[in-house]
């Protein structure tokens, strides 16, 4: 790759980090597919200025993924990530017309979000063992704020002590982009909480004391580490079916149970964070099928 490649990447990326606030996670995904796109550019066609990249060159990228098996959806990042990279030029003025005007994204295939039924999660919190150590009691209230809070795996991991709220029984929680959204939890759960930071100072003498949740050194928790608990609670027995047993599973179940319960769409999308509302449409689908299943087996005629 050319030098003159990795400066622009990285002005890009500093823009998204400082000003834009993304996450790190977003902004590594950001930063693999530009570098995939000027790498094909670079062995493909030689050093180019930013102005001759076409959208014919773009579109031909696109279909050496497309012709390697990549779905939809991932090409369809590949492409917002392009499209922000050529804004920010624009913005900059180092192009006068983006590229990417032309290029039409493919139709996702739409996929219903995989979910624990409910007797699944009731069998996961009344008749599943938890270690009676702090491992056992950490590995707990993971799982119980991943499903009464429906919140992500990177908000979890970095939840702060100074977020949790005891007298309104509340959470705040940190969400893309740095927006902040309330999501109101039980007494049960609130207490849980409130007992385990309390035995935290009791346990360790040095630990990571804004973090809630601590490993049994005292550490702040690792996504890689949250992903195990969820995988191996969730592969318990009797609690789901379903091949798919990570920590969005967990906010899938949290927000499929509210829309199953009757919840209003527009509060689950706020009780999730979602910026629209056609994010939090597709829980309506789970809803119409519980639906169909109850019509099915209730009505005489069915």
């Amino acid at each position: 790759m050319p030098v003159a490649y990795p400066h622009v990447i990285q002005s890009f990326l500093d823009y998204l980090k400082f000003q834009k606030r993304y996450s790190r996670h977003t902004v590594i995904s950001y930063q693999n597919d530009l570098t995939s796109f000027f790498d094909f550019l670079f062995s493909q066609f030689g050093e180019m200025q930013l102005s001759e990249i076409s959208a014919s060159l773009i579109r031909s990228w696109l279909a050496g993924l497309k012709e390697k098996g990549m779905e939809s959806r991932s090409i369809n990042r590949k492409i917002s990530a392009l499209k922000s990279f050529f804004k920010f030029q624009l913005k900059e003025g180092k192009i006068t017309l983006s590229p990417m005007t032309t290029i039409i994204s493919p139709k996702n295939k739409k996929r219903l979000p995989q979910y624990v039924d409910e007797k699944g999660t009731e069998t996961l919190f009344k008749y599943v063992t938890f270690e009676d150590n702090w491992k056992g009691r950490t590995e707990n209230l993971v799982m119980q704020l991943f499903y009464n809070t429906g919140m992500r795996q990177a908000e979890l991991v970095s939840l702060k002590e100074s977020q949790v709220d005891p007298g309104n029984r509340q959470i705040k929680v940190l969400g893309k982009g740095n927006k902040e959204r309330v999501i109101p939890v039980s007494s049960e759960l609130m207490d849980q909480a409130i007992q385990y930071m309390q035995d935290k100072r009791k346990d360790f003498s040095n630990f990571d004391s804004e973090y809630v949740l601590v490993n049994d050194k005292g550490k702040k928790l690792y996504p890689r580490y949250v992903y195990s608990v969820v995988k191996k609670y969730l592969s318990a027995k009797d609690v789901t079916t379903i091949e798919k047993r990570s920590p969005h599973v967990m906010r899938h179940t949290f927000a499929t149970h509210l829309m199953n319960n009757g919840a209003d769409i527009n509060a689950v999308k706020e009780l999730l964070g979602h910026s629209s509302l056609a994010a939090t449409q597709v829980y309506t689908h789970n809803t119409i099928e519980k639906l169909k299943d109850i019509y099915k087996k209730a009505h005489p005629k069915a």
